[in-house]
């Protein structure tokens, strides 16, 4: 067994994970049979890379035919489970129905019992001037009742209201039921939020439709042209760097680039159209894409505002895990491709060393190319670079800060108390990262990105309460553990011991 100072790298991502299963059992137990299914699949999803990266941290490789056969019987337990999970989960839910109408009935007969008005009163206003008309404030307090949302105390806020309350009916059923009866008033005059106030009770949320997202104005989009144009050149530029030349000075070569940078940007186009074909599904509007460009890998993809309201946060989820998995899977295929492609004469010469910028590149390529790692130069084939800098690329973008990719999937899953100390820990550890390594730039690069253009989190879904199920959490954890094996390096001591770099 290799020594511990020397495995801290594949360690740390390996407790980090058990640590996230554990807390999320924690998390599932209370739910009884259905959430313990809901954890297994968390499990399968990640029990194939635990497995892969725990040999590999004992110095056991397996080859590409192991890694296949730990996939497929991950991808056969995760169907298998959750099979089991609708088949429980039906059952559940035709007893949950019936204990909650038998509440619900109780409760309307306690509140006629001691209180014979309480369904004719109205919410009590705390003396401020309402932004909203008062002949509007009327008809919407008409959309509450005794089995949905029973308001009590009416607050301003903004160019809206809070209504406080006690939430009767279920969360999406009420939803659902008082955003029908804000239409039926009002059309698409008004919006109607369900999320969690302050005291931690549920409230609603009353906002104009002019407080909607705003589309991107014509500046923006000649912003985002710009942009477009500025990476398309870095790319060509950072493609030449990897054959061999510098573009500036040799112009008349950029045809022999093209090919590696139409490669990059396949990587990119399939990140953005991830993103959007989910977001097309659940009626939300994308921004243009403001494309990133740097001189090291030519682009660290793009930011992608949000044009319309997000639903629930299933929908955030989905939009936001699309385009990095789109990106990410072409990108992961790419690798192993070039790896496969990979032999003495190749296009490219790298040194070994490259490969112990990243655990899950590392370990990849020592599973495949084997011997050749302890070679002071590696001979590979041009998709391996590419793979790997759309594995970055799309790494990069999975960080859990504000409203990075990452940032929003932590929102989704464990909400925005979470989601804001992440963006605290992530921006810390770029700093930290910036210090001790000055001669790498990307990770201040980021901090600045991060800190004055993402750091904000996403306004809240319509429907705040309902929590995504325990398979999206899986995906969650399996992105953040990727994320992290792409980005964290091998350390120089647990690379010599895997024959990388000799």
């Amino acid at each position: 067994m290799l020594n511990t100072p020397e495995t801290s790298a594949i360690l740390i991502i390996i407790l980090v994970a058990l640590g996230l299963l554990a807390w999320g059992y924690n998390r599932a137990k209370g739910y009884g049979k259905l959430g313990t299914l809901a954890w297994l699949q968390s499990v399968s999803l990640m029990g194939p890379w635990l497995i892969f990266f725990g040999l590999f941290a004992l110095g056991i490789y397996l080859n590409i035919v192991g890694i296949l056969v730990l996939l497929v019987a991950s991808i056969v337990l995760y169907i298998y489970i959750g099979r089991r999970l609708r088949a429980e989960g039906q059952d559940v839910v035709l007893r949950e129905k019936a204990a909650k109408r038998i509440k619900e009935e109780e409760a309307k007969k306690a509140e006629k019992n001691d209180n014979p008005s309480a369904r004719d009163s109205d919410p009590q206003n705390v003396g401020e001037v309402m932004p909203i008309p008062d002949e509007d404030l009327q008809l919407i307090k008409g959309i509450f009742s005794i089995d949905t949302f029973f308001a009590t105390e009416t607050i301003s806020y903004q160019e809206g209201a809070i209504f406080r309350g006690n939430l009767r009916g279920e969360t999406d059923e009420s939803y659902h039921r008082l955003s029908e009866k804000l239409e039926a008033d009002f059309g698409d005059k008004y919006r109607l939020f369900l999320v969690e106030g302050t005291e931690g009770k549920p409230v609603v949320i009353i906002l104009p439709k002019s407080d909607d997202p705003q589309p991107t104005t014509l500046v923006q989009k000649n912003l985002a042209l710009v942009l477009l144009v500025a990476t398309i050149l870095t790319s060509l530029e950072a493609a030449s760097i990897l054959l061999g030349f510098d573009l500036v000075n040799n112009w008349s070569r950029y045809q022999e680039a093209i090919p590696i940078n139409l490669s990059l940007w396949g990587i990119l186009a399939a990140h953005e159209v991830g993103h959007r074909i989910v977001a097309k599904r659940y009626n939300i509007k994308l921004s243009v894409p403001f494309f990133l460009p740097t001189w090291q890998i030519g682009s660290f993809g793009a930011i992608t505002r949000f044009e319309s309201l997000i639903p629930t946060r299933n929908a955030l989820f989905d939009v936001a895990l699309a385009g990095p998995a789109c990106g990410g899977i072409i990108s992961f295929i790419l690798l192993i491709i070039g790896l496969t492609l990979s032999h003495p004469g190749s296009l490219f010469q790298l040194p070994t060393q490259f490969f112990q910028a990243s655990v899950l590149v590392g370990s990849l390529a020592k599973v495949i190319l084997g011997e050749q790692l302890q070679n002071p130069i590696v001979d590979v084939h041009p998709l391996t670079v590419i793979g790997w800098l759309g594995l970055v690329i799309n790494a990069l973008n999975l960080m859990p800060a504000g409203q990075l990719d990452g940032g929003r999937i932590v929102q989704a899953i464990y909400g925005r108390k979470t989601a804001r100390r992440t963006t605290i820990i992530t921006l810390i550890i770029l700093g930290i990262v910036t210090i001790f390594s000055p001669a790498n730039p990307i990770p201040l690069y980021w901090a600045v990105i991060i800190l004055f253009l993402q750091r904000d989190l996403e306004r809240p879904s319509l429907n705040e309460l309902t929590e995504p199920d325990d398979t999206r959490a899986g995906w969650c954890l399996l992105a953040l553990f990727l994320m992290l094996a792409t980005l964290i390096p091998l350390s120089p001591g647990l690379a010599g011991r895997l024959g990388i770099g000799g």
